[in-house]
């Protein structure tokens, strides 16, 4: 045997171990054992309650295969995962769970097994679980997801009734009497004598861009989109909730992700009448700037901008995280099929007033309404808009978009855009929801 066979051989030997196999009284050969796999690394948890679902993320160097089954009295979940040991990041997943968790109570975390670590969810109430994985996309390595539903979902229609405005119907004499609530003293804005008339509660669904897993365009400050847009949502929706005829339904309250799909069908679950998506740009070149406002576009893209900022944000869902096996393929043909000239044209209406009164406030970065292939556009029965308020990649934006005045300012520009709408185009009567 030659000699640097010989040492190839030694050197293999020697990085194996050895199994005996006792047979018959004698000893079988040394048969050379591979090495154990390394285990897969837990690189991070994260945890994002909301009243719809919670979701809990693991983060990992691969791909994981689990097993999961649910216990009664009390009500737990319990999940095996193998290919791992134990590390302080997975530790960590019991710190994570807060106490106004709506479905989690507590988190158990332990080796159950060598190379198997068992999770026990104690939990507040009878869940559905949907548990998938992700593959690698942008920052992210693999994700193991659970997203625990509660049985009994919260419905978005009984909210508002629990506000008591939901089947309140305003008579004619008193509609005719609505002004805004600065009318009693004194205009807070000469624009608001664009004031609606109108007979019936109006619904109007505000739509926080990303969250949670999806933390949208992040400026050089660390300034996270998400964030940005959830804070001046919250300062429409009470500016909204000032008018007596109209009431809000929020897409997102928190920092959690909602599938682009899935905010449309929650507006119009609530029969909106209008809906407003609200974004805070970003570009490769930190001296874009300026505000939008796009509506839907049956034809294509109105410029290569408008194009590769609708890819970019039709990409969310992959950020963010969406079950593919759970998507409902009806949900997804009437949101590609049935999108309507109708609602483009009340949509690029509805654009126009919004973006002739954000001009007051900041730079335009187009003086027209742009279309595109939006996904979250796509209620074929909702005049619907997508703003981006100002590119956060821009550091002076960003200074802005962080501050209470524009974030102030922005809300009041969308609420008057919303009433010089309505002014010009009172919405249908509505058949009462029973």
């Amino acid at each position: 045997m030659p000699r640097s066979l010989s040492l190839r051989s030694q050197s293999l030997i020697s990085k194996r171990r050895r199994v005996m196999l006792k047979a018959g009284g004698g000893f079988l050969l040394s048969v050379i054992a591979p090495l154990r796999a390394r285990a897969a690394q837990i690189m991070g948890v994260r945890v994002w309650p909301a009243e719809e679902y919670t979701r809990v993320t693991l983060e990992n160097d691969s791909d994981l295969k689990t097993t999961h089954f649910l216990v009664k009295n009390p009500e737990r979940m319990v999940v095996d995962i193998e290919g791992i040991e134990l590390n302080p990041a997975l530790k960590s997943l019991v710190a994570k769970v807060q106490p106004n968790d709506p479905y989690i109570k507590q988190v158990r975390v332990g080796q159950n097994r060598p190379n198997v670590v068992r999770l026990v969810f104690d939990l507040k109430e009878e869940v559905r679980p949907q548990v998938f994985v992700l593959p690698p996309v942008g920052s992210y390595q693999h994700r193991l997801i659970f997203d625990l539903y509660p049985v009994n979902p919260p419905d978005p229609i009984a909210a508002l009734i629990q506000k008591g405005d939901w089947a309140k119907e305003l008579p004619p004499d008193i509609a005719a009497q609505i002004e805004p609530p600065a009318a009693a003293t004194k205009r807070a804005d000469p624009r608001e004598e664009d004031a609606p008339r109108i007979n019936r509660m109006i619904t109007i669904a505000l739509d926080p861009g990303h969250g949670g897993e999806d933390p949208g365009a992040i400026g050089a400050g660390g300034s996270r989109e998400k964030d940005v847009v959830l804070a001046i949502a919250k300062r429409l929706k009470a500016r909204i909730e000032q008018n007596p005829n109209m009431r809000v339904m929020l897409t997102r309250d928190a920092d959690y992700f909602v599938p682009l799909q899935q905010r449309v069908h929650k507006a119009r679950k609530v029969q909106a009448d209008l809906f407003v998506s609200i974004h805070a740009d970003a570009f490769v070149e930190p001296t874009a700037r300026g505000s939008s406002v796009f509506a839907l576009s049956e034809k294509g893209a109105s410029s290569t901008a408008a194009r590769w900022l609708a890819n970019k944000e039709n990409a969310a869902d992959l950020i963010g995280g969406v079950n593919l096996r759970g998507q409902d393929q009806q949900l997804a043909s009437v949101l590609l099929d049935l999108s309507t000239t109708a609602q483009i044209n009340d949509s690029i209406k509805l654009a126009k007033a919004v973006l002739g009164e954000i001009g007051g406030i900041n730079r335009l970065h187009k003086g027209a309404v742009e279309q595109a292939g939006f996904a979250v556009l796509k209620a074929p029965d909702i005049p619907s808009i997508l703003v981006e308020t100002a590119f956060i990649s821009n550091p002076e934006e960003e200074a802005k978009l962080t501050d209470d005045g524009y974030q102030e300012q922005m809300a009041q520009a969308l609420m008057n855009g919303i009433r010089k709408y309505f002014s010009k185009n009172p919405p249908l009567a509505k058949s009462r929801l029973t």
